[in-house]
């Protein structure tokens, strides 16, 4: 497979933007140069796919050569698939066709891409940017460099104030089992409906990342051994409970999670994260789906 790439090929701009209503596509996911890129919507009907003939060409197995479409009807845009392999979702539903409205993810293949519009499509733009350099887009949850900082942060405010701070380590168990007999198209949808499930229980002082892959890492001020032993155990069943239902196929998916605390010590970035992570192996070699620390 060609190295991924997102390009506009032939749009042009046959009227101003503003008379035909500010609105544009941002790629989101996945991450690579593209990432970011914004693609006007300047004509009445836009045609993405994998195609050399299309106006937005986005160079991915899992896009159809005419994948779909984004065309306005009066003041609406709306977006309607093309019969193709994959099919071509909004806010993670299947759609054959739906009205888009500022904000909505556009998912084809394994590209997504956010609609905007509007008066302040230009601030809009900006923030969606910024939100790229701290979240990570397929799953909505922290990147792996913000929890890094926040984590940091968390460290030192413990040590100051005395107060205790606890880090959970959670992987998918058999992810490449899921991936290799339901697709990379299914991984992704667990790894976002794993990340929705756990980002409703968060507190907003706390943390939840993805630490990379399948590994997901949550961090809990204020919580003691106890309180992380009873979110990680909620973790657990939150996953392991609901089956996972994507594409017709109904699956079960299980996490091992490993924890850490500190009690207002203040301890090295890396051993803190080593110490949770160790406990996550530890939960996997003694049979995967438990809470370990």
């Amino acid at each position: 497979m060609s190295e991924w790439k997102t390009r506009i090929t032939k749009v042009q701009v046959v009227k101003p933007a503003k008379e035909l209503g500010e609105a544009c596509l941002v790629l989101i996911y996945p991450p690579g140069p593209d990432m970011g890129k914004r693609f006007p919507l300047a004509r009445s009907e836009i045609v993405l796919g994998r195609g050399a003939d299309c106006d937005i060409q986005v160079d991915r197995d899992s896009v159809s050569r005419r994948h779909a479409r984004v065309y306005r009807s009066g003041d609406t845009w709306s977006v309607e698939d093309l019969q193709s392999t994959n099919g071509s979702y909004v806010n993670d539903v299947p759609v054959t066709k739906s009205v888009l409205r500022d904000g909505d993810f556009v998912k084809i293949g394994a590209a997504i891409f956010k609609f905007l519009t509007g008066s302040g499509i230009e601030a809009s733009y900006h923030e969606e940017i910024y939100k790229m350099t701290i979240v990570d887009a397929l799953t909505g949850a922290h990147n792996k460099r913000y929890f890094l900082e926040f984590l940091e942060r968390e460290i030192a405010r413990c040590a100051r104030y005395r107060r205790p701070l606890s880090l959970l380590m959670f992987d998918i168990d058999h992810f490449k089992l899921i991936n290799d007999k339901h697709g990379h198209l299914t991984g992704d949808y667990v790894l976002r409906e794993l990340s929705r499930r756990l980002l409703g229980r968060v507190r907003r002082e706390e943390l939840l990342a993805r630490y990379g892959g399948e590994e997901f890492a949550a961090v809990l001020p204020e919580t003691d051994i106890t309180g992380a032993r009873t979110f990680g155990e909620q973790v657990r069943r939150l996953v392991c409970d609901q089956p996972f239902e994507y594409e017709g196929d109904t699956f079960e998916v299980t996490v091992s999670v490993g924890l850490a605390t500190v009690e207002g010590e203040d301890v090295d970035v890396s051993q803190f994260i080593k110490q949770a992570d160790d406990n996550l192996y530890r939960a996997k070699r003694e049979g995967r789906n438990r809470v370990i620390g």
